[in-house]
C-alpha cells in the first residue's frame, strides 16, 4: 500500500483546508484509515480516524478537535480526506495519513499510531493568527 497525503498549506487562524490521501495498492474492504499529525517538539498524535467494515464506517477524533475536522473517504477514488475548518495557530503541523489493515481484528477505535502499517509523505500545514 502506497499512501501520498496533499492539500496542506498555509492559512489565517479561522481558515479552512482539505487534506487529501491517495491510497493506491489496497485491496482489503475492511481496514482503518487515519490522520495524525506531528509539531516541532511534541510527539506524533492522533486527528481523526475512520474504521471501515464493509460497508459500515466509524469515526473517530481526537479531543481537541472539538467539531472543527471531518474525515471521509471516497471508496471509489481510493481517496480520504480530512477537512480542517476553524483553524487555530497550535494545529500548525505536518499531517500524515495513515492505514491499518488489521483493525478489525483488535478492539477499540483506530487512534493508536503504532498499529498503523502504512504512511504517507505528511503534508504542511501552517495557521498564522
Amino acid at each position: 500500500v502506497q499512501l501520498q497525503a496533499s492539500g496542506g498549506g498555509s492559512v489565517q487562524a479561522g481558515g479552512s483546508l482539505r487534506l487529501s490521501c491517495s491510497a493506491s495498492g489496497r485491496t482489503d474492504v475492511t481496514y482503518a484509515a487515519g490522520w495524525f499529525r506531528q509539531a516541532p517538539g511534541k510527539e506524533r498524535e492522533f486527528v481523526a480516524g475512520i474504521g471501515i467494515n464493509n460497508y459500515i464506517e466509524e469515526t473517530y477524533y481526537g479531543d481537541f478537535v472539538q467539531g472543527r475536522f471531518t474525515i471521509s473517504t471516497d471508496k471509489a477514488r481510493n481517496t480520504y480526506y480530512l477537512q480542517l475548518s476553524s483553524l487555530k495557530s497550535e494545529d500548525t503541523a505536518v499531517y500524515y495519513c495513515a492505514v491499518d489493515e488489521q483493525w478489525a481484528a483488535r478492539s477499540g477505535p483506530p487512534t493508536i499510531a503504532n498499529h498503523y502499517e502504512y504512511w504517507g509523505q505528511g503534508t504542511q500545514v501552517t495557521v498564522s493568527s
